[in-house]
């Protein structure tokens, strides 16, 4: 009786399990640095960012230049100071010194930020429209090429390349 049930059991789950290993895995690849360098925000970003690195640079100079300036007035006062006058001085430049590395601290914070307001609404564009490519193609995995830490090394000649499509998807060529 016993095996005559584990027998139904196989003809009964045989057919379902056939069909889940009949579904067919589809897996695509993109390169994302091709569809980012593509998108038509970039050069406006790219500007935005160069813009901003030189003020930092020209504000960065001015500081620098204060800095030589009273390093080179102090230097004119000659060694007959009292130790009062040199320990100001000393604090004037140390303070000097503190500002433009606070400056450089900030100013690299503040890129870092404004890179990643500028940026993140594109990268989101993009990875909305790589979910829309794979849904609509009915891809399992979509899978980027352009990523250094990727673990493709291969890629066969039938392998599906999404980034057109998902540049079409974007609206770009």
């Amino acid at each position: 009786m016993m095996p005559k049930k584990l027998l139904i059991l196989l003809f009964a789950i045989a057919p379902l399990s056939m069909s889940i290993a009949a579904q067919e895995t589809k897996i695509a690849y993109i390169n994302s640095q091709e569809i980012f360098n593509a998108m038509p925000e970039i050069p406006d970003i790219e500007k935005q960012l160069s813009d901003k690195q030189e003020e930092i640079k020209k504000n960065a100079s001015a500081l620098e230049t204060e800095y030589n300036a009273k390093l080179e007035e102090f230097s004119k006062v000659g060694t007959n100071i009292s130790d009062a006058v040199k320990q100001d001085q000393q604090r004037q430049l140390e303070q000097i010194s503190e500002r433009y590395q606070m400056y450089i601290q900030n100013s690299q914070k503040e890129a870092q930020e404004l890179y990643q307001k500028l940026v993140g609404p594109v990268n989101q564009k993009i990875q909305n429209a790589i979910k829309s490519v794979g849904d609509e193609n009915g891809f399992t995995y979509i899978l980027d090429i352009a990523t250094p830490s990727s673990p493709i090394v291969y890629v066969s000649d039938s392998a599906i390349d999404a980034t057109k499509m998902v540049k079409t998807k974007l609206g770009i060529n």
